[in-house]
């Protein structure tokens, strides 16, 4: 099924906000009442994902310099010891049915289980979930930008010797360089990282049940994956996962800010802040009742 284009969300934007901005002038109902955040919410994922496709169509198919990048991310990463992505592939490759789930878990998973988690903490975590969908927003954009830095993904060094796996079993989602859903030299960072962190590491905030323990194997998995099916490297989701963590922080950052300034604003109850008090005010203090002195033993203990 081929993916919505980006005139097709826009539309669906377009309609959602328009019946935002209707349903509350209907007479009330409960139903209305329950569909006017969710037209909101809608429309915003909506429009993100319309951005996303229109920033594909943006003129920056060129590689130049995407090899070379490659390169030099696989040599930084030898200097840390970290394993190869080739020798994640030799290891799925081995066992043709580890091979078929790996590629098909790149191919299938990765959308709707971020479609299921929105929903998920929408309709059962209301109150948090504007923080994760807002480190979702961060995620995505800084992908988005990142994307001009353009990247090769290790399929794409020859000399690695990568299988496609996609060729070999079939759920392909890319096609000749330019075409499919995806731009294929824009490698750094992992959306598909990016977006398994927001699934994974929102799951286990937001609930305390057991499964959240499966949930949270989401992101490893996705590692696991992107890497032995030579789309990414692994710098690129340790990227991804650090525009997640940095979005989180600056959302949670701004709404702390927000906190003290709401509780600065508000007035004490004897008065405006720093006002002088009058003499009536004074007046009343001083025929106000003291307490005893706690040093003093009361004639009736």
């Amino acid at each position: 099924m081929p993916w919505p284009s980006w005139e097709e969300a826009a539309a669906a934007t377009a309609l959602s906000v328009v019946l935002w901005a209707l349903v509350p002038r209907l007479p009330r109902t409960r139903t209305g009442d329950a569909a006017v955040p969710a037209l909101r919410e809608f429309a915003l994922i909506a429009g993100l994902y319309a951005i996303w496709r229109l920033a594909r169509m943006l003129p920056v198919t060129h590689e130049a310099g995407a090899l070379d990048r490659a390169r030099d991310i696989d040599r930084f990463q030898h200097r840390l010891h970290l394993p190869t992505e080739i020798s994640m592939q030799h290891l799925v490759v081995a066992h043709d049915w580890l091979a078929r789930l790996v590629n098909g878990y790149y191919a299938v998973l990765h959308v709707p289980a971020l479609i299921a988690f929105i929903v998920w903490a929408f309709a059962r975590h209301r109150d948090r979930y504007p923080h994760w969908r807002n480190g979702l927003v961060a995620v995505t954009a800084g992908c988005l930008v990142i994307r001009f830095l353009r990247v090769a993904p290790p399929r794409f060094v020859d000399d690695l010797g990568f299988v496609d796996l996609s060729a070999r079993f079939g759920l392909g989602v890319y096609g000749d360089v330019g075409t499919g859903v995806s731009d294929q030299f824009a490698a750094m960072p992992s959306i598909h990282v990016g977006w398994a962190a927001v699934v994974a590491l929102g799951t286990f905030a937001l609930t305390t049940s057991r499964w959240r323990w499966l949930v949270l194997m989401h992101l490893p998995a996705t590692v696991f994956v992107v890497a032995a099916t030579g789309h990414h490297w692994w710098m690129d989701g340790v990227v991804a996962v650090l525009l997640l963590v940095g979005g989180l922080l600056l959302d949670g950052a701004i709404r702390r800010r927000r906190v003290g300034s709401s509780d600065g604003t508000s007035q004490p109850l004897d008065g405006p802040r720093g006002a002088a008090p009058t003499a009536a005010d004074r007046r009343d203090r001083d025929d106000a009742p003291t307490a005893p002195d706690a040093g003093r033993i009361s004639p009736l203990a």
